[in-house]
């Protein structure tokens, strides 16, 4: 088997691509690896170093919205785990027509390809973003999509396409939708390891409005796990939500952070609060949990204190990053 992985070289593709290479996943590992990535500013090669040298992996620099690239490859592969996406809320509000060229565009250039070739799965990884904010309780897979930022409009759209080719054409396509990632090899843009490199180098970090902004957090490791569960036991159609279980505040999150790091209050900079700032976030993961029995494994703090660890130890790896 041949799996097209878009979007590999980023923080949650090349987890699940390292994960798949080394053996983590017993249904992929005979499989070869083509990863797809157009190298970004967040897309970064030295995140697959650890797997370069294995045959079973082949690199190739790209952009989804070439299709005549994306027809070449569907060609070859028999499956696809769609990763590639702009992500970061704060750029998008900035300028959102990358992320509508990037997030709708290429994922109907993606959808188009793997129809043509006859492809057998077609996994689009999503975003709890997308159905914008819950007061209580938590989304079951079939709310409705309510996006309030450019970003998750632009994620809403590509489920909304990607769910189109199932129901028209019958493509055997799966969504998932997950909450906030943390782990290693996260771009130093997104807040935990802003907060963690920030305080490494005596810096401030911004804390949005009042602080008191929800998040479901979930380990990367516990995520790809989720999703190669959907991959290779997914129903054809189906959107499963994928979720950690562990909900903070973004003030209790940063209290956590500085106070791993040795620091006090003193570090923290209110700032104004976002645009268009969800309240919170919370998905239900009833439906994964029962059909294909996926629980998070990793407790946020042993996971918070590794991730924590790694960017001490991997200073090499995201001080270029922060300096471009």
């Amino acid at each position: 088997m041949k799996v097209l992985v878009t979007g590999g070289a980023g923080f949650i593709g090349s987890h699940y691509v390292r994960s798949a290479i080394d053996g983590t996943y017993p249904a992929l590992a005979d499989a070869q690896v083509v990863v797809l990535d157009k190298l970004t500013y967040a897309g970064v090669r030295a995140n697959l170093d650890p797997v370069a040298d294995s045959p079973r992996l082949r690199f190739v620099h790209g952009d989804i919205c070439d299709a005549g690239l994306v027809e070449k490859l569907m060609s070859e592969v028999d499956q696809v785990v769609h990763f590639a996406a702009e992500s970061h809320v704060d750029r998008s509000i900035a300028g959102a027509a990358a992320f509508v060229e990037t997030n709708v565009v290429g994922t109907q250039t993606l959808l188009d390809g793997a129809l043509r070739h006859g492809v057998e799965k077609f996994v689009h990884v999503s975003t709890d973003e997308v159905y914008g904010s819950i007061d209580q309780g938590s989304w079951t897979e079939d709310e409705p999509l309510l996006p309030n930022s450019p970003y998750s409009a632009s994620k809403a759209s590509s489920d909304l396409m990607a769910r189109a080719y199932h129901r028209t054409h019958h493509l055997p396509v799966n969504i998932t939708r997950c909450s906030n990632n943390y782990g290693p090899y996260q771009f130093p843009e997104k807040v935990i390891p802003l907060f963690v490199t920030n305080l490494m180098d005596d810096a401030k970090v911004p804390l949005y409005g009042d602080g008191l902004n929800i998040r479901d957090w979930l380990h990367v490791d516990d995520h790809c796990r989720g999703i190669e569960l959907v991959r290779d036991g997914g129903r054809p159609g189906e959107i499963y939500n994928i979720g950690g279980g562990t909900e903070l505040t973004n003030r209790e999150l940063t209290e956590l952070l500085v106070q791993a790091s040795g620091k006090d209050w003193s570090s923290v900079e209110p700032v104004q609060d976002r645009k268009g700032h969800d309240r919170r976030y919370s998905v239900d993961i009833s439906k994964i949990r029962q059909e294909l029995g996926y629980t998070p494994q990793v407790p946020f703090e042993q996971g918070l204190a590794a991730t924590i660890q790694w960017y001490r130890d991997h200073r090499d790896w995201w001080q270029p990053l922060r300096r471009g």
